[in-house]
């Protein structure tokens, strides 16, 4: 039974060696089997009600995965796959920080870091805005770059994208928010998928601060956008000179029944 009042409990009692600081990381309790990946970071992470799927993420410093690997909840099973690309794409490059969304029966792969150098110890970042669309069925998987229409989102890596189904158009769509690229973005895009394309949002009301490695979820018709990092600097400013940034825990939401 769910509590009427529920509530952050702050464990300090426990027994055993205290985990590392971390950040970028998932959690999951049971044991697993099968092709298990090596741990990562800042991987996508989505699922379509039935499988989930994990590509990418940062292995060691500088050295990042362009790996596929799909869970089955059911029996808490590992399996790594191979999609081949379509005729008119290529397989996503190794990336950290790139978002993987399920919608509308596909995944989507946007953006990301990649490291252009071909030594790992060195790190040569280069920012993506790439979008890859993933075919998962039982007996292939294929990637593909649809074409899109209109002007894309500059590159970034943390930034979030959630699905969302119009409540007047009825439109399938991606909405993607935030990120970094050398600064903390605070730009909104969507992204059509009936029409493949890219438009970017203006929105009104109190906007929020531009920030990387936050959270985004639809409830109904709006999108809450939740924590992140964020440009230690005043308003005047506009965030333009970022130097400094620090946490925050603060919370918005973005009405979607607009677009």
């Amino acid at each position: 039974m769910t509590s009427p009042n529920p509530a952050w409990k702050r464990i300090d009692s426990f027994s055993g060696q205290n985990p590392k600081p971390r950040h970028g990381h998932r959690g999951i309790a049971p044991p697993t089997k099968g092709d298990i990946p090596t741990g990562c970071a800042a991987f996508g992470f989505a699922t379509d009600g039935t499988k989930v799927l994990v590509f990418g993420g940062m292995v060691e410093y500088g050295k990042y995965s362009s790996e596929l690997m799909e869970l089955n909840p059911a029996k808490w099973e590992w399996k790594k796959l191979k999609p081949r690309a379509s005729r008119n794409s290529t397989v996503p490059c190794a990336r950290l920080g790139h978002s993987l969304t399920f919608a509308d029966g596909k995944y989507y792969l946007f953006g990301g870091l990649a490291n252009d150098s071909k030594d790992p110890k060195q790190n040569i970042p280069r920012y993506l805005n790439d979008l890859y669309s993933l075919e998962c069925k039982t007996s292939s998987s294929m990637w593909d770059q649809p074409v899109a229409r209109g002007t894309p989102p500059i590159a970034r890596e943390s930034h979030t994208c959630i699905y969302h189904l119009g409540q007047l158009d009825c439109r399938p769509k991606l909405i993607i928010y935030g990120g970094m690229n050398g600064n903390r973005l605070g730009d909104l895009w969507c992204f059509y998928l009936d029409f493949s394309q890219w438009t970017q949002i203006t929105p009104s009301g109190i906007i929020p601060q531009p920030r990387s490695l936050h959270t985004s979820v639809v409830l109904g018709h709006r999108m809450f956008v939740f924590g992140g990092w964020v440009p230690l600097v005043s308003s005047e400013d506009r965030f333009t000179n970022e130097k400094e940034w620090k946490c925050t825990n603060t919370l918005s939401a973005y009405n979607l029944g607009r677009i």
